[in-house]
């Protein structure tokens, strides 16, 4: 069954309206028709529905039972992701929806060759969000990751509402720390916080780093082999997963 993801404020007691793009998408794209069945997400569970109207404009579903959510991470990560060159940050916002992400914290930091003007702003964020909202309804997300843009001072301020905080630092690597990132996973617990910081092409500045460490980040490399930045995102999630969920 194809899954949609919608607000909250989508749902009605047992009936969920859904946006104009998905009953384009449910009518043109899938053939579906009144009656047919799909999976909807609005942030507080998953839900089976039944088509109740379907045209062009207008897509209403209407609950028949909750379904157990078995495809989330089972701690929230969080990335802190430095603007990269290009569309990098598209990439990493779809494959890091499918791996499990929670948040992404889109940031500018001293080396970032990219900016982005404040006017385009929401703009670029949304189409981030759909990005990653189609990512979540292909992968089988159970829900949508948040996509922000923040400065440094803020990411240095969001240490406090996570239970460990991490710098991804490249000389960390270089000379072969290898045991903070497996020692955190280590210690962390179903429904735990992780905040990862990745810095740009052209790395964080010593400075950057000395202050995310005076607020409690701890320097750890990513292997033995130096990442490109839109690669580094994806490692983390994915030793999250095979730490969580697949190792013994």
């Amino acid at each position: 069954m194809q899954r949609y993801f919608v607000d909250q404020t989508a749902r009605a007691g047992n009936t969920f309206t859904l946006s104009k793009d998905d009953a384009h998408h449910m009518k043109n794209v899938m053939r579906m028709d009144v009656g047919d069945e799909i999976l909807v997400l609005d942030g507080t569970g998953l839900f089976r529905c039944r088509l109740e109207q379907l045209d062009k404009q207008t897509a209403v579903a209407e609950m028949l039972e909750e379904l157990p959510i078995e495809t989330e991470l089972p701690i929230h990560v969080t990335i802190a992701y430095a603007l990269p060159k290009g569309d990098k940050v598209e990439l990493v916002a779809q494959k890091a929806t499918e791996l499990g992400i929670s948040r992404l914290l889109v940031f500018e930091s001293a080396r970032s060759v990219s900016k982005w003007d404040a006017k385009k702003i929401p703009k670029k964020l949304e189409r981030l969000q759909k990005i990653s909202k189609e990512a979540a309804e292909q992968s089988y997300r159970a829900h949508l990751p948040t996509i922000e843009y923040v400065t440094y001072d803020e990411v240095l301020q969001r240490a406090a509402d996570y239970t460990a905080c991490l710098i991804a630092y490249e000389e960390s690597a270089k000379e072969g720390e290898a045991a903070a990132f497996a020692s955190t996973l280590s210690r962390l617990q179903s429904g735990d916080s992780l905040l990862v910081v990745i810095g740009p092409e052209g790395g964080l500045t010593e400075t950057e780093v000395s202050r995310l460490t005076a607020g409690g980040f701890v320097p750890a490399s990513l292997g033995r082999r130096i990442l490109r930045t839109e690669t580094a995102p994806l490692y983390v999630l994915s030793a999250v997963s095979y730490h969580f969920e697949l190792k013994g």
